[in-house]
């Protein structure tokens, strides 16, 4: 039985058996919350909510060609994308999984698979990917016109080629791989920040090649890695561009230069560094820091989908959330700034008053020969008796759920004790692990307040309404113990 040939039909298998379930159950028309958004401003190319998914509406452009003129079937062809890269992620998810097997069985590249390994592998393969098809989770968002599917298809991908690389022995052409990530993890930038949570993953795939491995390595390893997701998350994506706001300040408020002559200064710099800083490191001879550098330049030109943005902001399309024009207001649409702060680590109770308001730097807005100072960022201070570690009741307008949920008299002040406990029985069990069983567990209807069902609930006598509820699954936590079997074995 010939391994590679076994492993790529059954692997377009997995990949065939997703697409017809999820075309099947595709939704036809727009569906609820952004889908309906994220359809108008992806046939119109117009500029839906802060931040942007610039690809999804290039993409999602492209294929509502396909509705050939008529509107009316415009929602449908982009929702297919949904459908496409959900089921290009399962059949990543599948060779993925097979590469895994290899790696614990000690396979090679190039060494021979026997009969009996790959039924293992390919097993293994089909059971992994095939579960995941029909979670509950992931076949929601493959059913409609939502980032995350396609985000979904760059992660996988990402991963599956990352075990690619550590196949190939031939330093030159495993390089080329880790360049392609870099140019994947640019492009998924235009659709969701989520692939960039696979960087601790990547990175031990490759410290445990390059090196080896020893705890202060491994530790040393994750913390480079969280240093790459913070150079892409607040360097490279709201960084850059904050960077060349300051220069564009400078070079029209106090130099009497033309808009946007600041920011194409800064963007020629980034530019002729990063050349500068390629041939340098390829002339001495520094391959890593070399790799580096190419890998950044691939990552922003992955990103650079974002400019369509500014472009068809400028042509004042009838969808055009907060206007990003020009290179000051484009920084504070990736910042998210409409939709203010929270506190994550340290802030105020739900029912704190400010007692000051501190105010920060200024906002500019486009004046008619320079910029002009609108107002200027604040942020309220409170006394530090309604302030605590991890406020996690601290939301005004989410009052009256929280002294519901946690049983608090009107005006009363959680404690630390409460404040915690509503951490973990709502945000973590009620708003996460029930999320999670739904899809390995089971779930007891199609309700969103639905719980997550136990294999004794399979012999509990329910009402009707329940019993043929068509969202209602028992996996009888098959899938789950299976994946605490496959973490602990490899552990």
């Amino acid at each position: 039985m010939n391994f590679q040939k076994t492993n790529n039909i059954t692997g377009w298998l997995t990949f065939a058996i997703a697409l017809v379930v999820y075309w099947v159950t595709m939704e036809e028309t727009a569906s609820y919350w952004d889908c309906g958004e994220f359809i108008a401003t992806s046939y119109k190319l117009e500029v839906s909510h802060p931040p942007g998914a610039p690809l999804f509406m290039l993409l999602g452009r492209l294929f509502s060609f396909l509705a050939m003129g008529d509107v009316t079937r415009v929602a449908y062809w982009i929702n297919m994308i949904s459908v496409l890269s959900s089921a290009f992620t399962i059949l990543f998810l599948f060779w993925t999984i097979t590469l895994f097997g290899r790696k614990m069985m000690g396979i090679r590249q190039d060494g021979s698979v026997t009969e009996s390994q790959t039924w293992l592998l390919v097993g293994a393969g089909l059971v992994g990917s095939l579960a995941y098809t029909f979670s509950d989770s992931f076949w929601f968002s493959a059913v409609e016109a939502e980032v995350y599917a396609l985000s979904s298809f760059f992660t996988a991908f990402v991963v599956w080629a990352m075990l690619k690389w550590d196949h190939i022995e031939d330093e030159s052409r495993a390089n080329r791989w880790l360049l392609m990530i870099a140019y994947m993890m640019g492009l998924s930038i235009g659709i969701h920040m989520l692939n960039l949570v696979t960087i601790p993953a990547l990175g031990l795939i490759y410290y445990f090649k390059k090196y080896e491995p020893n705890r202060w390595g491994i530790l040393l390893t994750l913390m480079i890695s969280g240093a790459l997701v913070l150079f892409i998350n607040d360097f490279i994506v709201p960084g850059l561009p904050s960077i060349a706001g300051s220069f564009e300040i400078f070079f029209v408020n106090t130099l009497g230069l033309p808009f946007g002559s600041g920011a194409l200064f800064f963007a020629v710099l980034v530019v002729a560094g990063l050349a500068f800083g390629i041939r340098q490191t390829h002339l001495r001879n520094r391959p890593l820091l070399n790799v580096f550098l190419l890998a950044t330049s691939f990552i922003l030109i992955g990103y650079f989908s974002y400019a369509t943005i500014v472009i068809r902001s400028n042509y004042e399309t009838n969808i055009n959330e907060n206007a990003p024009k020009d290179v000051m207001s484009f920084v504070r649409y990736l910042k998210r700034e409409q939709y203010g702060s929270r506190p994550l680590l340290y802030g105020a109770y739900f029912n704190a008053r400010p007692v000051d308001i501190e105010y920060g730097s200024p906002v500019y807005i486009k004046g008619k020969d320079r910029y002009e100072i609108s107002t200027r960022k604040f942020s309220y201070k409170y006394d530090p008796a309604n302030e605590t570690m991890l406020p996690r009741m601290w939301y005004p307008d989410g009052k009256k759920a929280y002294e519901r949920i946690m049983n608090l008299a009107e005006g009363q002040q959680p404690t630390f004790a409460q404040n915690l406990a509503y951490m973990f029985s709502h945000q973590i069990s009620f708003m996460y692990v029930r999320y999670f069983m739904w899809n390995f567990a089971g779930r007891e209807s199609d309700d969103p307040m639905a719980a997550w069902l136990t294999p004794m609930d399979a012999f509990t006598k329910v009402p009707a309404l329940l019993e043929e509820n068509r969202g209602r699954n028992n996996f009888l936590m098959i899938p789950f113990v299976l994946g605490f079997l496959g973490m602990f074995f490899q552990i």
